[in-house]
């Protein structure tokens, strides 16, 4: 059997000898340019009670032989802290609009059990909820983006929900209190509802605007140690329906209701149902897969030039709460629980759609890939005691970075990449600054075929040293298994000076994060 790691030397090296016959790109960076902000918050997670999201993904018990934390497995709180998750949407997803939380807080054994009509029909326990749900974020220092039932619930329980949760001295602060946490928790975000035009309801715009105004003056944030943004549902895709209609309304509101985002779900998918192959695949479903992946742009700016007409100082952020690979199940396993393997490809995905989320960090201020664990894009995998860590996960690892950092413009000429019908940029580059003044480029070789080098121009004084790492495969659909959890991991990556500039070789289908030194 080859050994995926000399496979993925031999990738790399033969990449570098080929180097003199790529095409060099230079990608300019002006380091003292001021940029906006790129927020730590368009790197969220999102776990909804979907499969085994949360539980066996993220919830094993208490007396689970897992190794735990309160019946939260320490394994996946290590490894998401590794990645510094700013953010972590939940319980849904269609599963948000047919929750009712009182099912989920109070002792376990007195908890109401029901079940999963939008993922499966399985029984759902109830045994996470609320008050697990705020102990795993604090587990992992996240913030808390908490969606409302607007569907099947009322607002007088969405508001006894948000005073459970921040108030004290008041009936539902001291249950919660009684249920063992005595001080008011910080919710950051607040979800009034999810795909309202969907699953949500299937409400037309103005029929969910009603909806929003009132949810919105009667969900109160007792707790005044926290601000909490409240985020509204948005476009499906390209239709502008909601974009329009809600930003009009937001341009002439009253003071009772207000809101700080409003969410756009779009995934990458080549038709619906889903049916694009999570393994197995080559370079024909590899480019029309990357392809309507950069279409991610070409939406943001659609929905972007409506809000900018209502609020051209862009006070209302559009929240990408959803986005990532929606593939055909993992054969064998149950189709309602969207389990699917994560493979380089999906990697390519992650770090475009986070390229093209920085590149409109004016307006983009919070993102969250669908889902964390187990679900669809997931960042880990699990089996009982066994986890692993997917190439998207190393995308998000390797962008730590540009978490808070300052965007900063990078030119480039980026030629294109073509297969059959498909063309597109055969490369991808974004730039920041850190906090420190630290330069960070994140590079990305979309060409399925051919290495690139990359010649890094940095305005000012001159670029002395570029080191960082580099994501890279044997295959397009190589993937991580807990057999072979290493197949594609991240590997070192430094620079070779050529007529002063640093220049980097990357391997065909792979994206790297390197730091410049000046």
């Amino acid at each position: 059997m080859n050994n995926p790691l000399i496979l993925l030397a031999g990738l790399v090296l033969s990449a570098a000898l080929s180097a003199t016959a790529a095409d060099r790109i230079t990608v300019t960076i002006d380091p003292a340019a001021d940029g906006p902000t790129i927020s730590r918050h368009l790197f969220g997670q999102f776990a909804e009670h979907l499969g085994h999201g949360i539980y066996g993904g993220v919830w094993v018990g208490r007396d689970s032989p897992i190794p735990n934390t309160r019946g939260i497995r320490n394994d996946v709180v290590a490894a998401l802290k590794a990645i510094q998750v700013p953010n972590v949407r939940w319980p849904g997803g269609c599963f948000a609009d047919e929750y009712h939380w009182r099912n989920g807080i109070g002792p376990a054994s007195q908890r109401r059990a029901g079940r999963n009509p939008n993922w499966g029909g399985v029984v759902e326990p109830n045994t996470f909820g609320t008050d697990e749900f705020m102990d795993f974020v604090g587990q992992i220092g996240a913030d808390a983006y908490i969606s409302a039932n607007v569907g099947s619930g009322t607002r007088q329980e969405a508001a006894e929900w948000l005073e459970y949760l921040t108030a004290e001295q008041t009936a539902l602060g001291d249950e919660r209190a009684a249920n063992g946490h005595k001080a008011p928790y910080k919710v950051a975000f607040w979800g009034i509802g999810n795909e309202s035009w969907g699953c949500g309801g299937a409400m037309s715009a103005a029929h969910y605007l009603e909806e929003l105004k009132m949810y919105s003056h009667f969900s109160r944030n007792y707790n005044p140690a926290q601000v909490m943004q409240q985020i509204a549902v948005g476009p499906d895709g390209a239709k502008t329906e909601y974009t329009e209609t809600i930003m009009r309304a937001w341009a002439g509101k009253v003071w009772s209701w207000d809101i700080a985002g409003l969410s756009l779900h779009s995934y990458t998918l080549n038709g619906w149902p889903p049916s694009v192959k999570a393994t197995g695949f080559g370079e024909p479903e590899y480019a029309r897969f990357i392809q309507e992946t950069l279409g991610m742009d070409d939406l943001i700016r659609k929905h972007g030039a409506i809000m900018d007409r209502y609020d051209p100082q862009k006070k209302v952020a559009l929240v990408v709460d959803e986005w990532g690979a929606w593939l055909a199940p993992t054969p064998g396993t149950d189709p309602g629980f969207l389990m699917q393997q994560n493979s380089q490809r999906d990697a390519i995905v992650a770090a475009l759609n986070l390229n093209i989320f920085a590149r409109h960090a004016a307006r983009v201020r919070m993102a969250n890939i669908a889902q964390m664990v187990n679900v669809l894009q997931a960042m880990i995998l699990t089996d009982q005691e066994k986890m692993v860590l997917t190439p998207t996960y190393h995308v998000f690892r390797m962008y730590v970075p540009f978490h808070d950092a300052t965007l900063l413009p990078a030119r480039f000429k980026p030629e294109r990449y073509r297969y059959g019908k498909y063309a597109m940029p055969r490369v991808d580059a974004m730039a920041a600054r850190d906090a420190n003044g630290k330069l960070w480029v994140a590079l990305t070789n979309i060409d399925y075929q051919r290495p690139v080098e990359i010649a890094l121009a940095v305005s000012g004084r001159p670029a002395v040293a570029v080191s960082g790492q580099i994501l890279a495969a044997p295959q397009a659909d190589s993937v991580n298994t807990f057999a072979a959890p290493d197949t594609v991991t991240p590997q070192p990556l430094t620079a070779s000076m050529v007529q002063g500039r640093p220049v980097l070789t990357l391997a065909p289908r792979s994206v790297a994060v390197v730091a410049v030194e000046q």
